[in-house]
This record gives C-alpha cells, structure tokens and sequence, in this order.
C-alpha cells in the first residue's frame, strides 16, 4: 500500500467518524438527553476527525513538498478541516449541541463528496502546474478556503434564525443582553416548550436564542469578510505575476466578487443602517448558496483561467 491509498483511507475513517458524530448529535438533540453524553462522544469524534484530517494535510505537504492546497481533493479536505475546527472553538465559548448538529452534517457531505466523487487520480498529490509554482499559493487559496469556511458557518447560523424565526419579523431588542451561554438559552426554550407549549418562558427562551444565533452569525461573518478580502487582494496579485492582469474576469474571480458584494451589503447593513433579525439573515442566507456557487458551481459549468480547479 502506497501512501495516496493511506491517505485515502485515513479520509475514508473520517467519513465514518463524522457519520458518528452526526447521528450522536442529532439524538442527542432529538431525545433532548440532559445528561449529554452523546452530543460529548460527538465533540470527541469530531475532535479525533479534525486531528485525522491536519495529519492528512501535513503529510501530504511533507511528502509533496508544497502546500496541500494544489488540486480540488486537497481544498475540499482542508476546506472540511477548517470547519471542525471552527465548530469545536465555537462550541466550546457557547456550550451548544446545536452548532455540532448544523455544521457536522455539512462536513460530513464535503468529506464525502472529497471521497466517493472525485476519481483516485484527481486525489492523488502530483506535481504543481506552473501557474501553481508561487509563493503566492499558500496566501490566497488558505485565505480563500479560511473564508469560505467562516463565512459558510455565519451564513448557515443566519439560515437556522430563519427556520427557527418561521421567517417572520422578530423584535431582538426585546431581549436585553444576557451573559447566558446559548446551551443555558436552549434548555429555557426546549423545556419551556416540552412541558408547557403555552408557557411565555418559551417564547422568552426563543427570543434570546434568535438573538444568540444573530449575534454569533454577525460576528462569524465579521470574521470571515477580512479573510475574503485578502484572499481577493492576494489572488489579484498572484494573477498579475502569472497572467500579466490583476483581473481577468474569470468566472472564478467574477463568483468572488458576487461573494464579497453579498456579504459586504450584509455588514454595511448590520453597521451602518443597523438592521438585525430577519432582514440580515436573509442576506446571510444568500451568501451560503452564492458561496457553493464560487466555491464549487462554476467548476461543473464551464473553464476559465483556474483550470487545475475544474472537474473534468
């Protein structure tokens, strides 16, 4: 067994953990277990999973000799380590086993979108392409992926508001600030809702998880947008030293642009107008599928300059 199919095979056992994972959090958040035993053994695995997929992204760049960030098998891998590893810092300042339960799933689906689509030759570590020979590879894709990451997490938080809300306007000023951790906030609204659905301390106890969710949301963004920013800034560079352009209107860059538009008018609007609540979260929402479109779609649909990126 060469090391591609050790590798590959580590990538497959995280598959099955975070498969675990899943189904631990999403009983533990079905059956409401007090105890939290499973959503726990769930952090456990996706802890064990993040540490499988950095040993996966260090070796192949020990044993390349490059950044593991060369092909699409590699960014989905470090795109899937980026998001554990946001989820388990995430989970860990709120205590909540509703993050794990969102976030492991779509984990669970690039890894195995990584793992059972893409061929064994497109997983293989190969040789840079020379446009790929740079220094600035490591800056712009790990800044991109970094922002991809964060932002898909603020935007699928903006989403859950929404689903939570049933979409209709809430009124957060309502809720004054708390220092009550969201799991604290979710045992009020569940219990609340369980024992007496016409108890107000429900409809308290979801209030301030909406506002949870939109604050966490905001900040997450917050934190993604800058990584957005200079992965842009670093790509116009790198395209530059490369192709002789900063801009080339590729259907890649044209796709980021959209996302740094999108996400731009959704801090200009927390900032400056100072909406919240519905209204940002649908802005957000947007986001997460303008992002899979950049990220992804535009690979399925046609070429451009980023040919390494395309699926054939």
């Amino acid at each position: 067994m060469d090391w591609n199919e050790i590798q590959n095979s580590l990538s497959n056992i995280v598959f099955a953990i975070l498969l675990i994972a899943m189904i631990s959090y999403w009983v533990n958040l079905a059956f409401f277990n007090k105890t939290n035993f499973l959503s726990n053994f769930g952090k456990l695995a996706s802890t064990i999973a993040n540490g499988l997929l950095f040993f996966i992204l260090g070796s192949r760049w020990i044993v390349a000799g490059y950044f593991p960030l060369s092909n699409l098998y590699e960014s989905l891998l470090f795109l899937t380590w980026t998001l554990l590893t946001l989820y388990l810092y995430i989970e860990s300042q709120t205590k909540s086993k509703l993050i794990g339960a969102i976030l492991i799933p779509v984990a669970l689906l690039i890894n195995g979108f990584s793992n059972l689509t893409l061929t064994p030759e497109m997983q293989k570590a190969s040789p840079l392409v020379p446009a790929l020979q740079s220094n600035w590879l490591m800056m712009h894709v790990s800044m991109m992926l970094l922002s991809y990451g964060t932002l898909i997490m603020g935007s699928l938080l903006c989403i859950l508001f929404l689903v939570i809300s049933q979409y209709r306007e809430v009124d957060l000023k309502q809720v004054d600030e708390t220092s009550t951790p969201l799991y604290n906030i979710m045992l009020d609204y569940y219990e609340a809702k369980f024992v007496s659905p016409q108890n107000n301390v429900s409809e308290l106890g979801k209030l301030k998880l909406l506002q949870s969710l939109d604050n966490w949301s905001y900040r997450i963004i917050g934190l993604g947008f800058p990584f957005l920013t200079i992965g842009i800034i670093a790509g116009g560079v790198w395209a530059n030293e490369a192709w002789g352009s900063y801009w080339s209107w590729d259907p890649k860059e044209t796709w980021a642009l959209i996302t740094w538009l999108v996400f731009a008018t959704y801090l200009h609007a927390r900032i400056t107008k100072g909406w919240e609540g519905k209204k940002t979260a649908i802005l957000g929402g947007l986001g997460f599928f303008v992002i899979w479109i950049c990220y992804l779609g535009v690979n399925f649909l046609g070429k451009g300059l980023h040919s390494y990126g395309w699926v054939s």
